[in-house]
């Protein structure tokens, strides 16, 4: 799940994948004042960009922190349809909602099919940083074992952004769920976005996931994840994405029934969004 923000005031800065990844929103205020040696008057002000956005997507395989989120199957293709909606207010304030179709066992026989993400926040200026707080819920309907809640703060300066969350449920993703031994859990991200030519965007990040003592005890092991790649501006709010993601601790996150496929494998992915 994640989205934008750009103004005068606001360094642009992209959200990686993490999921946070996936809704894109953008904000400008636009004052035009010109002179005219034959008026007195100033120029009309730019008209105000409406502050909700939507978004769809489809990808070949949605990964999530470096690791798939279908694991009902091996293979590297594993095809999510996404959307979104964002709202994003002039004074820094954001709400959205994102969402992803998964496959994924929880506890014992119940699965998760679908997330819905629910998140808000403030974006502000600091200096030469651009900065956002928020919280972020990942729900799974029908399969709540799964549901984790984090807060997060972030900045950016130029092309870089480094974010950290902290989770605040009592699991995290299913671990320690019913021992409150995820809370605490954090995530720390560290993602570049630049223009390279006219509409094409270098993207790259590195995360960490850090589990707590009791977190490592009930099943948790700390890894890194990465992902490279570029977007294509094709227009008309049509983007096209392509990146390679993964992670490393390949045999600590085994595909369910596989003794050698791992939800961590790097894997080229595709992607093709419509922003409204």
């Amino acid at each position: 799940m994640l989205s934008e923000l750009g103004t005068n005031l606001f360094i642009h800065y992209p959200e990686i994948f993490m999921k946070f990844a996936p809704a894109q929103v953008t904000l400008a205020v636009l004052v035009a004042l010109s002179g005219s040696a034959f008026a007195q008057t100033a120029a009309p002000a730019a008209a105000p960009v409406d502050p909700i956005s939507y978004n769809i997507s489809a990808v070949s395989n949605y990964k999530y922190r470096g690791q798939d989120q279908d694991l009902s199957k091996t293979s590297g293709f594993k095809p999510a349809l996404q959307g979104g909606v964002d709202y994003a207010n002039a004074n820094g304030f954001y709400l959205g909602n994102w969402n992803s179709t998964v496959n994924f066992p929880t506890v014992g026989t119940t699965k998760a099919n679908l997330e819905v993400d629910l998140y808000g926040g403030y974006k502000f200026p600091l200096g030469d940083f651009g900065m956002d707080v928020g919280a972020l819920a990942y729900v799974y309907p029908g399969a709540t074992t799964a549901n984790t809640t984090e807060v997060y703060a972030a900045a950016s300066y130029g092309p870089v952004t480094a974010k950290y969350s902290n989770t605040v449920s009592k699991g995290y993703f299913g671990v320690g769920q019913t021992t409150s031994d995820g809370r605490g859990t954090g995530y720390l991200n560290l993602a570049f976005a630049q223009e390279i030519m006219p509409k094409v965007t270098l993207k790259a990040s590195v995360g960490s996931t850090m589990f707590t003592t009791a977190g490592k005890k009930a099943g948790g092991t700390d890894y890194m994840d990465y992902s490279v790649g570029a977007s294509y501006d094709l227009g008309e709010g049509l983007s096209f994405t392509g990146s390679y993601v993964g992670g490393n601790k390949l045999n600590s996150y085994l595909i369910p029934g596989s003794t050698t496929a791992s939800a961590n494998k790097g894997t080229l992915i595709a992607m093709i969004t419509k922003a409204i």
